[in-house]
């Protein structure tokens, strides 16, 4: 053994231990004063479950092993960290003596096999990491592949590279050792002590003892040194998140927000003030300085401090993020690391006496001068200069959760994001014109759609039962299973309301008893808290919870995720306990317990569904099975999962009080979530949220505009699929004598007269109204449930020219007969399906009042043939058939003449009154005009051959009571 040597490596190694422990101490002592820059907050309570969730996160790995593969690797590559640091020990005393071994484990054979383990699977899984890193596109991309753009990449090399050498070195060392103990004749020279590195080791076994030691001298130097250097290159840079993570973690995991160990998703936490939750009653002691919110970094709690100097720039957030995967400039990712940088360069100030900031550099004093939010130079999500976060990025997130539930140490961007949100709105004013509007309306109408308190019982008109209202019908609670949860959605929006009925007639069905505060009920405030405007939410939450109090409220359900996930985690801090249920839940219990029964579809092809997960019921609480159960369990169906779902599933966009603001930057988020839920080829879209439901609608809407969607799809609750399918009729025995097709279009063949005012037939809308609420894909119904949508195409909302695959042809395509009375006179419009020939014909000159008083039209020979297959020349005796029955028996005087025939997508508005029965009269106006119940299958006609001589006689119908303006639908004759 050379001596030199021995004497360079002792040297050089105990030098760059020296420097490395020294500034090692001094960056630790950095970050402390960093973080405690921040304001108190107590994040120490329930200690044994804190540790608990320490060591289930950090031993099983739980948050990296989302993503399998990269968990499984850096598992090893966590532990051998830990578990090789006394190969570290042992090479210290190979400097002094190459034969050194540690006493007591050095030669126990478990330590040795794990020892070796390690040190292969490290260099296993680091290589493919650093070639994963090296190959990502150094341009801005989007999505995964994306997910280091941003990263500071020579930072992760170095790390790598420190991992990957000293795993090299270790087992250099052994395979050195091995030889060393074979030329000593040492029993240890064994598969029982090398049980891995023993063939390596037989490639030395010839070299010279004192060879050999001077190669232990040398690796054993390189492994200490490159061991240092790593220390000292950290800390220098006491922002490296990529190598403080090793150690911060650990703390940051502890003093998470829940103990538990749930992510912090859900309830957001309300402001802090001097440690204190803020509430109203604060405001009167409150000064002018108080922060509401966070308006620089030194307001954030010192837990957000941690957060920033955890982050391991892994980028994981950033590559699920709605907003960056649409071409925004908001990656949460960037988000931390700029929030990270400056508190680390305002720090020097913060932390210096009055004094001593005189004579600190201009760059620390242009740093404290950055206003935290506002305008950028730059790029917006890595700015040069002006505002550290910008407005865009600020504003753009939808607190879909993304970047909590995928980050591996358990950062709270959402918390983070909405604090300095509400800085800006109740401290600056500074916020989106659009939320003014909802604003307002939460402040004086109690809903962000600023429409009268007084209309959210409308829903509920009509329908085919008693709802008890809290108050009126109901002096509590108590007489009821659970308060039905409305929501300002299910009381406001159309779309909405469909889904509000669906579930309180499904309730009724099932016999539960439920109740409803009527127009006591007001926002549950989960907009204006995520908006950032917490006296609004504190306002609407504590007046809800006051009626809660009162009315004895204890079950709740609630077909909205928003106010599921506002009720259920944060109305507790204001004193109300609640148990609440989302729709899909309960819904699926129910039928679970057989009180609710779904029926197979009489005929008719499956059809396929899709399921969108709402992250306010998914990734917030957890939600995920009980949607799905609902739609596999309903018959005729097909699922199909979208390949982002479940814990990763896309936001619809609406979130974070982005229903209300423009999308002014990149692509349409619903767009992108529509287009990915078209793409599985899916007849339906499934939601389980008004928002969801309104945004997948538009998007639909603007791709079927486009022609990249078919027209057939369509976006349903699953509260209306479920409906439809427990209210059909059950299947006909296989010797029936009429089929499960035939059955199915005689209740669904309407003849339908619409009033128009005195605007031309031929322009006549097919749906009714100018301005339509509903968007193209979704098909006017009857009622949840008369219109199956598990068997019943969607109605496209162009009446003009037909689709080659908006509706199937042959003897399954049903034909709608429609009608539109305007000026007196009506236009006779038959829909058949795509493929059959272009006939005009037009049916004019039938007075109003004489349809009305005179007798009824009896031709279902008519229907009977529309069920054979259509072909032209029999479509020619059918329009001569129904022109002279028409004339014949409505007793109008002049004869009825063709002059358009569509062949528009088949469309079931209405089920039509069984043959032979009296006209209806038309119901008065009301918002949504549902029928009560599915009509009952008419029996089959017989076929036209063996038709009577004489039709029988018909009584007059009654004149049906018309009020002005009234343009909703009029059922005449036998159809």
């Amino acid at each position: 053994m050379s001596q030199t040597l021995q004497v360079v490596a002792i040297v050089v190694s105990l030098a760059f231990t020296a420097v490395g422990i020294a500034l090692f101490v001094r960056a630790i002592r950095k970050i402390l004063a960093v973080v405690r820059i921040g304001q108190p907050i107590d994040r120490t309570n329930e200690p044994a479950q804190r540790t608990k969730t320490l060591v289930k996160e950090t031993l099983g790995h739980t948050r990296m092993l989302q993503w399998t593969r990269v968990g499984a690797a850096h598992w090893f590559i966590m532990v051998g960290f830990g578990l090789l640091f006394f190969t570290l020990v042992n090479a210290f005393g190979q400097l002094f003596d190459p034969h050194f071994i540690l006493p007591l484990i050095g030669h126990f054979p478990p330590f040795e096999w794990v020892t070796e383990v390690f040190a292969w699977m490290m260099i296993v899984a680091i290589v493919p990491f650093i070639v994963y890193r090296a190959t990502r596109p150094k341009e801005r991309a989007r999505g995964e592949a994306g997910r280091f753009f941003g990263s500071r990449m020579w930072w992760g090399y170095f790390v790598e590279t420190v991992i990957l050498t000293v795993g090299i070195c270790i087992l250099l060392l052994r395979f050195l050792e091995y030889a060393l103990a074979k030329n000593g004749d040492s029993d240890d020279a064994s598969l029982l002590h090398f049980p891995f590195t023993a063939w390596a080791g037989e490639l030395f076994a010839d070299l010279s003892v004192g060879t050999l030691e001077n190669l232990v001298l040398l690796v054993a130097m390189i492994k200490i040194v490159i061991s240092f250097t790593w220390m000292i290159v950290i800390s220098l840079n006491a922002n490296m998140g990529v190598a403080w993570h090793r150690f911060l973690a650990f703390f940051n995991i502890w003093f998470k927000r829940e103990a538990d160990g749930s992510n912090a998703l859900g309830a957001l936490k309300p402001i802090v003030i001097d440690g204190k939750p803020f509430d109203l009653e604060m405001v009167d002691e409150m000064d002018e300085d108080t922060a509401m919110g966070v308006g620089k970094i030194e307001d954030f709690a010192w837990k957000g401090i941690l957060d920033f100097n955890t982050c391991t720039e892994c980028g994981r957030c950033q590559s699920q993020c709605p907003a960056w995967n649409t071409d925004k400039p908001l990656s949460p990712k960037m988000v931390i690391l700029n929030l990270r940088d400056h508190a680390h360069a305002k720090a020097p100030y913060l932390l210096a006496s009055e004094e001593q900031r005189t004579s600190l550099p201009d760059l620390v004093k242009a740093e404290a001068e950055r206003p935290l939010v506002g305008s950028t130079e730059g790029p917006a999500w890595a700015p040069d200069a002006g505002a550290v976060i910008d407005e865009d990025v600020l504003w753009s997130c939808t607190s879909c959760g993304a970047c909590v539930q995928q980050c591996p140490v358990d950062i709270e961007h959402v918390d983070h994001i909405v604090d300095m949100r509400r800085y800006q709105v109740l401290i600056e004013s500074s916020f989106p014109s659009e939320l003014n509007g909802l604003f307002k309306g939460l402040e004086n109408k109690g809903n962000p759609w600023n429409m009268s308190p007084n209309s959210r019982l409308e829903w509920a008109q009509d329908l085919p039962f008693d709802v008890k209202v809290v108050g009126e019908d109901i002096e509590s609670l108590d007489e009821v299973d659970w308060l039905f949860w409305v929501g300002c959605a299910g009381a406001y929006e159309d779309r909405a309301k469909k889904t509000t009925r669906a579930v309180a007639e499904l309730l009724d069905l099932a016999d539960v008893s439920f109740g409803v505060l009527g127009n006591g009920e007001t926002c549950s405030g989960d907009p204006a808290r995520r908006a950032g405007n917490e006296f609004i939410f504190q306002q609407l939450a504590m007046q809800n919870a006051e009626m809660f109090k009162e009315t004895k409220v204890k079950k709740v359900v609630s077909t909205c995720a928003h106010c599921f996930n506002t009720l259920k985690n944060e109305y507790s801090q204001f004193g109300v306990e609640l148990e609440v249920v989302h729709h899909t839940q309960l819904l699926n219990r129910l039928v679970r317990e057989g009180k609710l029964t779904p029926v197979a579809a009489n005929g008719g092809p499956k059809r396929s569904v899709t399921y969108h997960d709402p992250c306010y019921i998914g990734r917030h609480n957890k939600v995920y099975e009980p949607p799905r159960e609902l739609l596999e369990v309903i018959p005729s169906t097909e699922f199909k999962e979208m390949e982002r779902s479940g814990d990763r599933s896309f936001c619809c966009g609406a979130g974070g009080a982005r229903m209300w603001m423009e999308e002014r930057i990149g692509e349409r988020i619903n767009v992108n979530r529509t287009t990915e839920a078209v793409g599985t080829g899916a007849d339906q879209i499934a939601v389980a949220c008004p928002f969801c439901r309104v945004m997948l609608s538009d998007g639909l809407t603007a791709l079927q505009a486009k022609g990249e969607a078919r027209e057939e799809v369509e976006v349903l609750d699953v509260a209306q699929m479920l409906l439809a399918s427990v209210k059909r009729a059950p299947e006909a025995p296989e010797d029936s004598t009429e089929t499960g097709d035939e059955e199915a279009d005689d209740a669904g063949i309407p003849l339908t007269v619409r009033h128009d005012g005195t605007e031309d037939p031929e322009q006549a809308p097919d749906r009714l109204g100018e301005e339509q609420t509903e968007p193209a894909n979704e098909r006017e119904e009857a009622a949840p449930g008369v219109d199956d949508p598990s068997t019943q195409p969607a109605a496209s909302s162009e009446p003009s020219a037909p689709s080659a695959h908006s509706a199937p042809s042959g003897a399954h395509a049903a034909a709608a007969v429609g009608a539109t009375v305007a000026a007196g006179t009506a236009a006779l419009r038959i829909e058949l399906p795509a493929g059959q020939a272009t006939v005009a014909e037009t049916w004019s000159g039938l007075d109003v009042e004489s349809i009305l008083e005179g007798d009824e039209v009896d031709i279902s020979e008519f229907k009977t043939k529309l069920k054979a297959e259509l072909k032209a020349e029999v479509l020619a005796e059918i329009k001569q058939e129904l022109a002279g029955a028409l004339n014949s028996d409505s007793g109008v005087s002049e004869p009825v003449t063709a002059e358009t025939v569509s062949t528009s997508a088949p469309a079931a508005a209405a089920a039509a009154p069984v043959a032979g029965s009296k006209p209806e009269p038309e119901p008065e106006a009301a918002p949504e005009p549902v029928a009560k119940s599915e009509p009952e299958p008419e029996p089959a006609p017989e076929p036209a051959a063996e038709k009577p001589a004489e039709e029988p006689k018909q009584e007059p119908a009654p004149e049906a009571k018309k009020e002005d303006g009234d343009d909703g639908p009029l059922l005449i004759g036998s159809l």
